[in-house]
Order: structure tokens, then sequence, then C-alpha cells
């Protein structure tokens, strides 16, 4: 918000600027002017960019060459491409709509926090970079792939096998300069006859579904919502502490051993905990040592402890639980109340109530222009 507060006075203090140069001599004004010009130039080229959705649909008022390159498809490329932060949270109870909740509401926002654009009622199931993956309450239960800033959406085509009503699916979104479209793909893992998981993916550059060859056989069965990506590899969280890890360019299986929930921080896996006070990160490090020899020293995970700030917390709310972890942003649940602690800054934010909060899907979401 400071760097949008920033650019609009920059903008009233040039329009000062040419005022007071009405009085000077023509050499002055036009050496003055050109220095503004390549410092519009810059903040132009190289700022904007790196700012949420909702901060540029105020920056389009302020003047029509920023309103005419904020709109271009280009610069959406380039805005997916630079803001990454997680800018708040999607929450939804069925059979209730959709909610939005904003880590900050002047800076980060969408129009329509319902997704009352979409044809039919839906339920939110996962995100990725900005885009949105929900799922329809009538017909065939149609997937939709939105993105919520703009209102823009697809409608999947059916898949091929039955993902049941609590699909362990996961979208996978990584934008790339390379790359203008945006290519994505949706995995699924579902019940496979054979008492194991089957995996379905639905390629945006294909546009239809295919069903891997891999068959996860064991007697296992994974939380549907605790689906993450991370470096090419789908994890869902199992009882017991399991972990099913599906490799997308092997389109192998395998098992891994971790507690707590998972998350992506700077694109690799990371399960979170709470003990008392202590908020335990624990990272993925090596995901081979079953095949390893005996006694080999090499750990599979490295762990992190950081001690909270009881003052930031409700009294009486412990024991804290760890709802989701994304990026930088660590959502935690106390009772009924919800809390945002930023890894960086060390920050505690009370997010607000969930007497339900229970039943309640919740997904991270970044304000994002990118287009489908």
């Amino acid at each position: 918000m400071k760097i949008v507060v920033t650019l609009v006075a920059m903008k009233l203090y040039s329009c000062q600027i040419n005022v007071d140069q009405g009085k000077r001599t023509s050499s002055l004004i036009s050496s003055n002017n050109k220095i503004f010009m390549d410092l519009r130039d810059v903040i132009r080229e190289h700022a904007l960019q790196f700012l949420p959705a909702k901060s540029l649909f105020r920056c389009r008022g302020v003047c029509r060459d920023w309103k005419f390159l904020i709109l271009t498809p280009f610069f959406a490329h380039n805005q997916s491409n630079s803001f990454r932060a997680i800018s708040g949270f999607f929450s939804q109870t069925s059979p209730n709509e959709p909610s939005f909740m904003s880590l900050d509401t002047i800076a980060y926002g969408v129009p329509d926090p319902s997704l009352n654009f979409l044809p039919e009622a839906v339920d939110i199931r996962t995100s990725s970079n900005g885009l949105l993956c929900c799922q329809g309450r009538t017909g065939y239960n149609a997937y939709y792939i939105c993105n919520p800033a703009t209102k823009i959406w697809q409608k999947l085509p059916k898949p091929d096998n039955d993902h049941g009503s609590d699909p362990a699916i996961v979208l996978v979104f990584e934008p790339s300069v390379l790359n203008f479209a945006a290519e994505y793909k949706l995995i699924c893992a579902f019940p496979s006859e054979l008492d194991g998981y089957e995996f379905e993916i639905y390629s945006s550059t294909d546009r239809s579904w295919r069903t891997s060859g891999e068959i996860f056989l064991n007697n296992l069965r994974i939380q549907p919502n605790s689906g993450v990506h991370a470096n090419g590899i789908v994890y869902w969280m199992a009882r017991n502490g399991r972990i099913l890890a599906f490799d997308l360019s092997k389109e192998r299986s395998q098992l891994l051993y971790g507690h707590g929930t998972l998350g992506v921080v700077g694109g690799r896996l990371w399960t979170a905990s709470v003990h008392r006070q202590n908020l335990s990160l624990n990272l993925l490090s090596n995901a081979y040592t079953n095949t390893m020899q005996m006694h080999s020293r090499v750990k599979a995970w490295e762990t992190h402890q950081i001690t909270l700030d009881n003052s930031a917390f409700v009294e009486g709310c412990y024991p804290l639980d760890v709802v989701l972890l994304a990026n930088d942003t660590v959502l935690l649940q106390g009772g009924e109340v919800l809390y945002c602690y930023n890894l960086k800054t060390k920050e505690t934010k009370h997010l607000g109530n969930e007497s339900d909060a229970g039943k309640r899907r919740i997904v991270s979401y970044v304000n994002s222009l990118v287009d489908i």
C-alpha cells in the first residue's frame, strides 16, 4: 500500500512541478520535464508490475498511459510473474457461499468474493499463484478454473473417472516468463478398484484429462484437502504420519513419512505443527532415505523451531493448530480464532473468528492479473 501511495503522490507532485515551472525559463522547464519523464518511465516499466491486482485497478485512474498499460495482456503476464505474495484466503463452509479474508483490505481484494460470476454455485477446492479451482454442485460436478480478480473463468470437460464427493485435487500453475499463455495442470488422486490410488491429470495445453498408468497399492486414506505441489511433485497427507507423493514428470508414486500440515515455502516441501508455544517447521531435505543403507545418518527432514509471542494470541486460545502453510505465511487456529503468522517479519495478525472452522475449507490466494 505504501508503494501505491508513493506512486499517486508522485503524480500529484508532478502536476505541482508543471505549475511552478511556468514561472521559470523555458530551458529550465525543458530540463525538469525530461527528468520527470525518465522517472515516470522507470515507474511504469519497472515498478507497477510488482503491485497486487486491487492496487493496480486503482492505479488505472492515475493517467491514460497507466490505464492502457495495465489493461494489456503483456502487462498481466509480467505482473503474474512478478507478484507472488499471499494476499489472503478463500474460505467456505458448504453449503454456504465462499468468502475472502484479506491480509490487507486496502491493498488486496477481489470484486466478487462469493464467486457469483461463475454459472452455478460452487465449492472451492484448490488454488495456485492467482488461479482458483472450484467444483460445481450440479450435473457432473464440473471443475472451474477462474481468476477471482478479473472474473475470467473456464469450465473443464468431464473427467474420465469418478473423483468422489470430496476430491483430492491439486492445481499446479507455475508462471513463466517464457510462456505467455497460462499453462496449468489439475491432478486428482482417486481411489482405485485395486485398493489403492490412481491419478488423473488435466492439462490446459491439451485441454483434456488423462489417467496415468501409475497405481499406488497401499491401504491408506489421504486427506482430500491436504494436497500441495512443490518442484514437480504433488503431495497428500495421510493418517499416521504418512505422505503420498506423485512425481509429475516420471509419473511415479512413493510413500514418505512426516508429521504436521503440508505446505510449500521457497518452492520446497515443508510440514508445520505447533507444540505449546513452539512452531515446528520441517523441511524435506532427502526424500530417498528409505533407499539408503542401514544406519545411515542422513535424515529426511530438517527441523526448525520458532517460539511464538504469547501476547499476540487471545488468552486461552491454546492449543494452536496449523491450518495452512504457504510461502511465508502460516495460518493458525486457536479455538474459534484465526491468526496469520509471517515467517519473515515474525508478526502475528488476528484475522477473525471461525466458529465452524473445523468444517471449513480454506485455500490461499495471490492477487494476480493472470489471464486464462
